[in-house]
């Protein structure tokens, strides 16, 4: 079996910047954990890419061409692709059968959220790989650690990750990104991990209430933070991509949540199986991922 790391959040130049930088970071230190590491864009509006990557999307369909032909906006000729290459997925499946055995596999997905809880696309492709090539699977899902200076924008982000974790189904990490530049956006109203833990959402009805816009619709908000908390599914992680102990965490989590730390690539349904369910204490000083990381910033 293989693993891979999908990447999703909200699209913008910045962004991208950011998904890249993550990408060729994360393929830096999981090298230098003796893996090898391929990673695939799946972005078809990702004409300059930061990093080197196994498998290209373009090499199937260009956005450019899809736009052109069809006489679709940017949102309609990514909505178009993915379509494509939901039809052509046996494309995608050769170029990545010969990475299966030995490769780390990273995702690079667009950046656009209604392909991932309102379009039935890239949940298609995604389970089509799962049944074709039996991998474990983690999606990452970047968003914006400013949104936590408006309660408004926090509660929205909630709703959306919860949205997007129910629709893909798959072991499921939320990252607030940029971390660093939190505090040039405002103050929060709480500390750091009210927002990471998302518990007594409540809190926020004062906050919310000083906002005339907001206020207007209290019981709204309510019942949505009353949802969020009732399936109790979302909380996140923080980020800051210009710090490697940063990124170093991330990779721990995805290490846990797709498996790699129980039985690595190579390892069967049963046997991991069997890992997973004696008792395991997580050592990772048996996987020194923060020992001797050298950056070309």
């Amino acid at each position: 079996m293989a693993q891979f790391l999908r990447l999703i959040g909200r699209q913008d130049a910045f962004a991208s910047y950011l998904v890249g930088r993550l990408l060729v970071m994360t393929a830096q230190m999981v090298c230098i954990c003796c893996r090898k590491v391929a990673v695939v864009n799946l972005d078809p509006a990702n004409d300059t890419l930061p990093y080197e990557c196994a498998i290209n999307i373009e090499g199937l369909i260009k956005l450019g061409d899809a736009t052109a032909e069809h006489s679709l906006g940017p949102n309609g000729g990514l909505i178009y692709c993915m379509g494509y290459l939901e039809k052509n997925i046996d494309w995608l499946i050769s170029k990545l059968r010969p990475l299966l055995k030995d490769h780390y596999l990273l995702f690079d997905f667009p950046g656009q959220v209604e392909l991932f809880f309102l379009h039935p696309t890239a949940k298609n492709v995604i389970w089509k790989l799962i049944k074709e090539l039996d991998i474990r699977l983690t999606a990452i899902h970047l968003v914006d650690a400013h949104l936590c200076c408006d309660p408004g924008k926090y509660v929205s982000a909630l709703l959306l990750s919860l949205t997007t974790m129910l629709h893909l189904d798959l072991p499921h990490i939320n990252v607030l990104s940029k971390i660093d530049l939190i505090e040039s956006y405002g103050k929060l109203a709480y500390n750091l991990d009210f927002y990471t833990d998302v518990e007594e959402l409540s809190y926020l009805q004062y906050h919310l209430d000083q906002d005339p816009r907001s206020s207007k619709y209290r019981k709204l908000t309510k019942g949505l933070c009353d949802v969020i908390q009732d399936f109790s599914l979302v909380n996140f992680t923080t980020l800051d991509i210009q710090d490697k102990e940063s990124v170093g965490n991330l990779v721990k989590l995805i290490d846990k949540s797709n498996g790699f730390i129980f039985a690595g690539i190579e390892a069967s349904v049963v046997e991991f199986s069997k890992i997973a369910a004696a008792p395991l204490d997580w050592d990772y000083n048996r996987y020194p991922f923060l020992i001797a990381f050298y950056f070309f910033l």
